[in-house]
């Protein structure tokens, strides 16, 4: 993995075709959100933004802006962007059924985040906080993106992204459900078998069962994606890893889901910030 490249731009394209194709098929099975949203990574992404009345955001990989809506209640102001018009469209006719307020605070773009020429153009040294929900994973190249955040932020500036924990839930990872016999009776043990977590790949999988066609995945190490932030002059500066907690099981059917597994982490948030 040493000097191994975050980026897969010969995917950038084929990326961004795929997302604008199934946009409205998965917008139509997950509708605005799912338990993954509501129980993990929202409110980490909340509480590691420290949002401030007045401030400048940019929300990048909006989808249909179910979070943008929510930092816009918190009386910021946001550019959100995305890749698929598709979603932007989506995004837009639900921003215009919400309060006038929360409407007003949201200019939604059509911008692809690995073009850094693209992103630049969004105004240097513009916004206090920027975020990338769920987005990462999806993104072929991303270096142009952390690059750009560095000169988009003002100093003291933070990005807050959230993933799919790429040591736990990867492409090649595997739910197992396992039982034995302790004190006289059955009990059950759920987990994750891991492989390839060093390894650099793309991968093709659905997001969503019956999906009409796949979607890229980009696995990389914890230690690249970090990598990638410092080279750009950016710090860690907090990180979470929520797994679902106990008492959401039915929350999937699945007997295999991971609203069974409550030691492992299925997502990482982490934030990033600029030297002040």
């Amino acid at each position: 993995m040493l000097n191994q490249s975050p980026d897969f731009p010969e995917f950038d394209d084929r990326t961004a075709a795929i997302w604008d194709s199934i946009a409205e098929w998965w917008d139509d099975r997950i509708g605005d959100g799912n338990a993954t949203q509501d129980l993990l990574v929202e409110p980490s992404q909340e509480r590691l933004l420290e949002l401030r009345p007045g401030e400048r955001v940019l929300d990048i990989g909006c989808g249909a802006g179910r979070f943008t809506r929510r930092m816009a209640t918190n009386d910021v102001s946001i550019i959100a962007i995305d890749q698929a018009n598709v979603f932007l469209d989506i995004a837009r006719r639900r921003t215009a059924a919400a309060s006038q307020d929360v409407a007003d605070r949201i200019d939604y773009r059509l911008v692809n985040a690995t073009d850094n020429e693209a992103m630049l153009a969004l105004g240097e040294g513009r916004f206090d906080a920027a975020v990338a929900t769920m987005a990462i994973m999806d993104m072929a190249s991303i270096t142009p993106m952390i690059s750009a955040l560095a000169k988009l932020l003002k100093p003291g500036g933070r990005f807050v992204w959230s993933i799919t924990h790429p040591a736990f839930n990867s492409g090649t990872a595997r739910l197992f459900a396992e039982e034995e016999y302790r004190d006289g009776e059955l009990v059950q043990h759920y987990g994750v078998r891991v492989t390839d977590y060093l390894s650099v790949y793309e991968i093709e999988g659905l997001g969503i069962p019956g999906q009409p066609s796949p979607q890229y995945y980009f696995h990389r190490p914890v230690s690249l994606l970090f990598n990638a932030c410092f080279e750009a002059g950016f710090m860690l500066d907090s990180m979470e890893e929520p797994a679902i907690p106990p008492g959401n099981e039915n929350s999937g059917t699945n007997p295999l889901s991971w609203a069974r597994i409550h030691d492992v982490p299925q997502v990482l948030v982490a934030r990033m910030r600029l030297p002040g």
